[in-house]
């Protein structure tokens, strides 16, 4: 494992820009208009798809394998989020609400809500 600095978050940054700005692209022309226009449960099917291929890349030994479907669950991922009206801003506050506080427990007080 490495311990390089990330670039992660501001390429996510500017994956989500672009994502915005295909939003009314021409279907043709731009995958990413094509999920926004086939809809937010096809845009949740095909996260779901990528989230298998890296699950099973996951218990491969190929990583390069497991960095390519990781990089196309991230995109699908935003893509859902923006066709749900949610940024990443929203899901960041999140787990820095969560920060600090156990794994264990968090998962404990979503039960009892």
């Amino acid at each position: 494992m490495t311990s390089e600095p990330s670039q992660l978050g501001a390429t996510l940054d500017r994956l989500w820009e672009v994502i915005q700005s295909r939003r009314e692209a021409d279907p043709q022309s731009s995958y990413t208009a094509r999920l926004f226009a086939r809809g937010r449960a096809k845009i949740a099917q095909k996260l779901g798809e990528e989230a298998v291929e890296t699950v099973i890349e996951g218990v491969k030994e190929n990583p390069a394998a497991l960095v390519g479907e990781s990089a196309d669950l991230l995109y699908h991922l935003l893509v859902l989020w923006a066709a749900s009206g949610i940024s990443p801003t929203d899901v960041a506050l999140e787990l820095m609400r969560r920060e600090g506080t156990s794994g264990i427990a968090e998962k404990r007080a979503r039960a009892n809500l």
